[in-house]
């Protein structure tokens, strides 16, 4: 039985959301706070033309201004030190950081990476979640089909298909890569695209071919 009719229609207007292991109803009824703060960022949120275009780094403007509107509301990246005894010997298992935390509540943004940072974040929620460290993961990445727009900008060769975009993500959650951990995804949709920019080659090709009025 899935509970993603908890997520809210405008939400679902805007992200392709999956979830695994009921994860909205976990976040819902036992991380109202947190879940709130995800509905408000993602609410909050419109894909930038600037953003998209701007020179890539360590990590990507859109990330970051993310990554910026949870911190705002008191989440922060957390690393975690992770061991395991067996009688008398300690055996280290570390994990990687997670970009947001919150109160058991993990949440990784996978932009423009290569598509094993799935398999990495995936499997980072599961052992956290063995290790009861996490209770939920959610993961922020973006819609294959915003390919298009990359294209009409000219930087659809700096995303490619074995990059981080949900029918990349999808096939490794149904699969069980997040083990027992609940998770729950949203891809940014075509629909939040904002335009901010001067007209491209082809958006004046375009307006040059329409009739003028006498």
């Amino acid at each position: 039985m899935s509970t993603l009719h908890l997520v809210p229609v405008d939400i679902q207007q805007k992200y392709h959301v999956r979830e695994w292991r009921n994860a909205a109803g976990v976040l819902t009824t036992a991380f109202p706070r947190e879940w709130e703060d995800v509905l408000g960022v993602l609410r909050e949120f419109t894909l930038l033309r600037s953003e998209i275009e701007a020179a890539g780094g360590a990590r990507s403007l859109i990330s970051q201004r993310l990554d910026g509107a949870f911190y705002d509301r008191g989440w922060r990246e957390k690393n975690f030190r992770t061991a395991i005894e067996v009688d008398e010997l300690t055996f280290e298992s570390p994990t990687h950081s997670v970009d947001c935390f919150r109160n058991r509540v993990a949440l990784e943004i996978e932009w423009n990476n290569k598509d094993p940072f799935f398999d990495r974040d995936l499997n980072n929620f599961r052992l956290l979640f063995d290790l009861r460290a996490i209770e939920v993961g959610i993961i922020i990445t973006r819609a294959t089909e915003l390919q298009a727009i990359f294209k009409q900008l000219g930087k659809g060769s700096s995303y490619g298909s074995s990059t981080t975009h949900h029918m990349k993500l999808w096939p490794r959650l149904d699969g069980g890569s997040g083990g027992g951990c609940p998770i729950l995804t949203f891809a940014i949709k075509p629909d939040l695209y904002v335009d901010d920019g001067p007209a491209t080659a082809e958006q004046k090709a375009e307006a040059a071919a329409l009739p003028k009025d006498e």
